[in-house]
């Protein structure tokens, strides 16, 4: 991996939580949901310690900067280079007196990061870093409760249930970075859902590399069903949303724990990557274009209404001009509510960097990125169109110019559409649940107005 010497700037929302003695510390987080989780355990062991903790400020003038890396694919390892090189000028021109690193890129090029940035006081991977406070001069306390600082909006949070993948899709770096998969002890993770329900949080966004391996290492059992049975039974959850699971070997239980209650989002985000039986071997996804097309008919027969995310890739080597015509006409087919997707980029250490030649020209990877995006444009469109005179039940995030900012059960935090509804029909509250009429769409945000009926107000 060549560092770039190139600096970028990194601006997001402020948080600022005080503490007493001990100095100031910035925390950066990049990434995914799951290293958010992280930055906010460190924060709550940070205030707890005594500093002064901000997190993704605007700008960092701490005494003290953490940057928490991604490591995933070739973007996010430039910004999170780009970053750490952004402090270590400010260390070198005396603003900033410790600069640590931690997450995914730092776990997976420790030794050659540690040699190009020596500027760099403290490196640790994705694992080790509660070592950071014994570094300065603290110590991990165990028994904080609650044990995490929420950087969400306080109505929502993520709950990660485990670590690692044992899956080894050929293009994933992911199995090389987290090692193999580690579930969270049940009781666990219930209780720190009851922690946050006690603070205000209503909404939670469950997440894992893959959500449905969960309990197989601890109770010999693919227990995720049991698990969202049992947080569905507490008090005070509102939304309980799942992101990031796996088509082959899927637990069929969970289904029927989706239909059994209102508080579980009818929305399932499970990365699909492709559907061309070749490709998807050559992805050693352990799955087969009639199996895909079966699994998303009998998800959408079992569970009516429901709502699929999922993440498709182009330009895998072996996708020919017939494999990626086949994947355009499954997304036509599909109709999927929510999409993304990416080109293939080799990835170091993976099956497919040793095994393939990465023969396909990224021009035509790009071509071949916007046309299937084109595609999710216009069925997003549609599909949003069609919500138009429907009553939804949203949920407050913000305000924003002349709108209240929502989302509905169908929408996750950040990466979904959002619901649109004019700050001049009624004082809404920030974290309340409300029923809206949509009036309009565009290709992926809707236009509502409140309708005078209150589902759920906080108690705040």
């Amino acid at each position: 991996m060549a560092i770039s010497s190139s600096i970028a700037k990194h601006s997001t929302p402020l948080l600022t939580r005080e503490g007493q003695g001990g100095g100031s510390i910035d925390i950066i987080s990049l990434g995914c949901s799951k290293n958010l989780v992280d930055s906010e355990r460190l924060l709550a062991q940070l205030r707890q310690a005594g500093f002064a903790v901000q997190h993704d400020p605007e700008v960092a003038k701490g005494d003290i900067c953490v940057v928490n890396t991604c490591g995933f694919i070739g973007d996010a390892k430039e910004e999170s280079i780009n970053v750490i090189l952004e402090q270590g000028q400010r260390k070198a021109e005396g603003t900033l007196k410790k600069l640590f690193v931690m997450g995914c890129l730092s776990q997976r090029y420790l030794a050659e990061l540690q040699t190009e940035i020596p500027e760099v006081d403290g490196w640790y991977g994705k694992f080790d870093w509660p070592q950071l406070l014994t570094d300065l001069g603290k110590a991990w306390d165990e028994n904080l409760k609650p044990s995490r600082i929420i950087t969400t909006p306080s109505h929502y949070a993520y709950i990660k249930i485990s670590e690692g993948c044992n899956r080894h899709c050929s293009y994933c770096a992911i199995p090389i970075i987290t090692g193999a998969h580690v579930s969270r002890p049940m009781e666990e993770i219930l209780e720190e859902v009851r922690q946050l329900v006690a603070l205000g949080v209503k909404e939670f966004n469950v997440i894992a590399q893959e959500l449905t391996f969960y309990g197989l290492d601890l109770y010999h059992r693919r227990a995720i069903a049991e698990l969202i049975d049992q947080m569905a039974d507490i008090e005070g959850v509102e939304w309980i949303r799942l992101h990031y699971a796996y088509p082959t070997d899927f637990p069929w239980e969970l289904l029927p724990v989706i239909n059994r209650h209102t508080n579980i989002c009818r929305y399932l985000d499970i990365a699909l990557q492709h559907i061309s039986t070749p490709v998807l071997e050559a992805m050693r996804r352990h799955i087969t274009k009639e199996e895909t097309y079966s699994f998303v008919e009998r998800i959408r027969r079992e569970v009516p209404g429901i709502h699929l995310r999922t993440t498709l890739m182009v330009g895998h080597p072996g996708e020919t001009d017939a494999a990626f015509d086949e994947l355009l006409e499954f997304v036509r087919w599909a109709r999927f509510e929510r999409m993304g997707a990416f080109a293939y980029s080799e990835e170091e250490g993976t099956y497919s960097a040793e095994h393939y030649a990465d023969d396909i020209p990224e021009d035509v990877k790009q071509a071949r990125l916007s046309k299937l995006m084109r595609l999710q444009q216009r069925i997003s469109g549609e599909i949003q169109e069609a919500k138009v005179g429907t009553v939804q039940r949203v949920i407050i995030d913000r305000i924003e110019g002349d709108y209240y900012v929502g989302r509905t059960q169908f929408d996750s935090p950040e990466v979904d559409p959002e619901v649109l509804i004019p700050v001049n029909d009624k004082s809404l509250e920030i974290g309340a649940f409300y029923d809206v009429r949509i009036t309009s769409s565009d290709d992926f945000d809707l236009y509502a107005e409140y309708i005078d009926s209150i589902t759920y107000i906080s108690h705040e």
